[in-house]
């Protein structure tokens, strides 16, 4: 059965990202982690004048509640590097003490005199393809509603429970970034039953066209949203707004918030190895959720740090 992490890329392709992602915001609240396991034009070695642009990266990115955040990366060869073979499940991409699996991942960085250590596992009941447009690229989910066990380490800090935390695990890809998006995914906990997921993506496509989707996971049902509104975005403020109805009649307004320290941003390297632009990150934002169908009475949810929220463009 497909997981939707299966690999898509060929390791002699020599333009092409693809990465799987993992976000979680600690159930004691005290902050998120961000997790990046990155393949980059593998068939060119990367981008190999660019000290950056290392072929197989990974990534981890603290967000402290009350702290700005920090982001360690370290780069590889792919010489070390074990990649399931394409369209395979189980999937799995290890390199050393690095891996991401379908339902775990670990990582051992060293990076300016820190070290990140982590082995998790995670569940979860609902998966989603959010973008498919095949060898341009996608946007999947394999794990939209995902609760998390395990120990992280930073330099000597730990964080070790079951749960640990809650989120999601991504998988994306594409032979270029796109010039301008916004993704963003909120997991509410609900104590009378499983928690509600809402994810939406937005993005530029060729002759000013534009991408537009939004998928909330509530109560086991899945409702799909395609006609997103924005009732405001802010690139420099790190908040969205919007609005959208699906085709079955519910009406959904969301708010996103990313402002304050736990906005982050860092320079993405582009595929043709042309400079970089910046991505403005925080995996520790806000989120609220408006929805009713059908004039029942209107559900809303809120966390003040169970939410992601990212952005490139104005």
């Amino acid at each position: 059965m497909q997981t939707l992490n299966e690999v898509f890329s060929a390791l002699s392709v020599r333009r092409r990202y693809e990465v799987w992602f993992v976000r979680l915001g600690l159930a004691d609240r005290s902050g998120a982690w961000w997790f990046r396991y990155l393949l980059m034009n593998p068939g060119r070695s990367g981008c190999p004048e660019d000290p950056r642009g290392m072929p197989v990266q990974v990534w981890a990115t603290w967000f402290p509640r009350d702290e700005k955040p920090q982001t360690f990366i370290q780069g590889f060869l792919p010489k070390d590097l074990e990649l399931s073979p394409r369209g395979q499940a189980p999937f799995h991409f290890r390199y050393r003490g690095n891996a991401i699996e379908e339902n775990c991942c670990r990582g051992a960085l060293q990076v300016d005199g820190h070290t990140i250590a982590w082995n998790l596992h995670y569940r979860s009941t609902f998966r989603v393809t959010l973008s498919d447009k095949g060898w341009i690229g996608f946007s999947r989910t394999p794990h939209s509603d995902a609760i998390f066990s395990g120990e992280i380490v930073l330099d000597g800090r730990s964080f070790a429970a079951d749960p640990l935390g809650f989120g999601v695990q991504g998988h994306n890809c594409g032979y270029r970034h796109r010039g301008f998006w916004t993704w963003a995914h909120a997991y509410f906990p609900r104590p009378e039953g499983p928690a509600t997921t809402l994810e939406a993506l937005i993005y530029d496509m060729p002759f000013g066209l534009m991408f537009r989707k939004a998928v909330l996971w509530h109560k086991g049902e899945v409702h799909v949203f395609r006609n997103l509104h924005a009732n405001s975005r802010s690139a420099d403020k790190l908040a969205w707004n919007f609005r959208c109805s699906s085709n079955h009649g519910m009406q959904l307004e969301a708010a996103f918030d990313g402002a304050g320290l736990g906005l982050h941003r860092l320079p993405y390297l582009k595929t043709n190895c042309c400079g970089c632009f910046e991505v403005a990150n925080n995996s520790l934002a806000k989120a609220s959720v408006r929805f009713e169908q059908g004039g029942s009475t209107a559900t809303q949810l809120a966390t003040d740090t169970g939410a992601a929220l990212e952005m490139v463009g104005r």
